[in-house]
């Protein structure tokens, strides 16, 4: 509660010059025009002249808060007898404890004030609104929509706050199929303003009872009509993903990053994820690997593998073997020696492919046969007969080689005498 706030409430009504309050620039509803307009009351002299010497305490400058107290202690020692003297008394002392963020005594003092509906109508209004508020702060959600109603009824006003903490209000009750009028209602007062509160109370709303469809629906609005909220962007794709959309989902994280959105690990991996999910895994790759090489994704085994994956998949081998090798020596498992190996020898570095090869098989694999056959493979285009007619006898003494390494033992017999290396 500021102090500027306080200083208007309260200059309008002490009785100093026993001025009338000013008119409030308010859009009285069609209900509270046929209202009679409620007389002005002013206090009564004696009370203002001690409502004043409070005001002017208040009024001085005091870090401590001292102020407040001073003003406190003269308004509680003033003994008011007229109905409305004690009302505007009440409200006035509400205002201070509320100042003081003593809010329980803020409520009960504000409260009295409300209770007789006699206060002059911008006193009545303004009190009811702070009690909502105040309500707000220590939780008392029911109370505050109770004193929110209160205000609208009293006001004929529909007013876009008020309307966003009835919204946050039901919410926080988890009453949410109140929320989302409530939401709406703030939508149509702001009019050509914008506010993306109204917005998140609506998704909350809905994703809590899991109309998942609904919270799409939410998002691409707020998309539209808040375009630079980064928020609205990646929780649309990751709906859409929910709801199994996956080219839309794709299509809106990507637009995302292209208005330089992403900035985060796992927003990161989900655009690559979607590119490799859509079978474009080059996409997927380059962006890993852009992001793994400046740091803003992790260099972690799971990384580095789905990078691996996605330059194997777009039949980028030099690099998919490169990424097994750096996998292989971060978790010293035989299968990622092992991928390396056989990438190596389609990729025709021989040499290296035998080295990972060998360490797979020393680890232990469960395909030794078969590794074997590579190894022979890559020591024949090598020129190494004697070592690959070695590594092909091995590969026959597993079943699941042996076929494809009978093919290779003439084949390598044959190639050897030609050239006259004894084997």
């Amino acid at each position: 509660m500021n102090k500027i706030f306080i200083s208007i409430l309260i200059i309008g009504s002490v009785t100093i010059a026993h001025l009338p309050l000013s008119s409030t620039a308010y859009a009285v509803g069609a209900d509270q025009a046929e209202k009679p307009k409620r007389k002005t009351q002013l206090v009564g002299a004696s009370v203002g002249k001690k409502v004043a010497k409070a005001f002017e305490a208040y009024g001085v400058e005091a870090d401590d808060g001292s102020n407040v107290d001073n003003a406190l202690v003269l308004l509680l020692d003033i003994n008011a007898k007229k109905d409305y003297d004690v009302a505007f008394l009440n409200r006035f002392i509400g205002m201070m404890y509320a100042q003081k963020s003593d809010e329980k005594n803020a409520i009960d003092y504000l409260n009295k004030a409300v209770a007789p509906d006699i206060l002059n109508e911008t006193e009545q209004a303004d009190a009811l609104k702070v009690i909502g508020d105040l309500q707000m702060q220590v939780q008392g959600y029911k109370e505050a929509l109770i004193a929110y109603d209160a205000w609208m009824d009293f006001t004929g006003k529909s007013d876009a706050n008020v309307w966003m903490k009835i919204a946050q209000a039901n919410l926080e009750l988890k009453q949410y199929a109140k929320v989302v009028p409530a939401a709406d209602n703030a939508i149509a007062e702001l009019g050509d303003k914008v506010n993306q509160n109204p917005y998140v109370l609506k998704l909350n709303a809905f994703y809590e009872r899991k109309m998942y469809k609904e919270c799409v629906g939410v998002l691409e609005t707020a998309v539209q009509v808040l375009p630079d909220i980064k928020l609205f962007w990646t929780q649309l794709a990751s709906f859409y993903a929910m709801t199994e959309n996956y080219p839309k989902s794709l299509s809106t994280l990507e637009l995302a990053y292209k208005k330089g959105f992403l900035d985060k690990e796992s927003e990161i991996v989900m655009l690559a994820n979607l590119y490799a999910q859509s079978e474009i895994p080059h996409k997927a790759a380059v962006l890993l690997e852009k992001y793994i090489d400046s740091g803003v994704v992790k260099r972690d085994d799971k990384n580095v593998f789905t990078l691996a994956n996605t330059w194997h998949a777009s039949q980028h081998i030099s690099k998919a073997a490169g990424y097994y090798g750096e996998l292989a020596k971060m978790t010293n498992l035989s299968k990622h020696y092992s991928k390396q190996g056989m990438l190596l020898n389609q990729d025709e570095q021989f040499a290296k492919a035998i080295v990972a090869l060998k360490k797979a098989i020393e680890i232990g694999v469960s395909n030794e046969g078969r590794l074997n056959q590579s190894i022979a493979e890559s020591y024949f285009y090598l020129g190494d007969y004697k070592q690959a007619y070695v590594y092909v006898q091995k590969a026959l003494k597993d079943p699941k080689a042996r076929r494809t390494a009978k093919g290779w033992v003439s084949y390598i017999k044959d190639t050897a005498a030609r050239k006259n290396v004894s084997i």
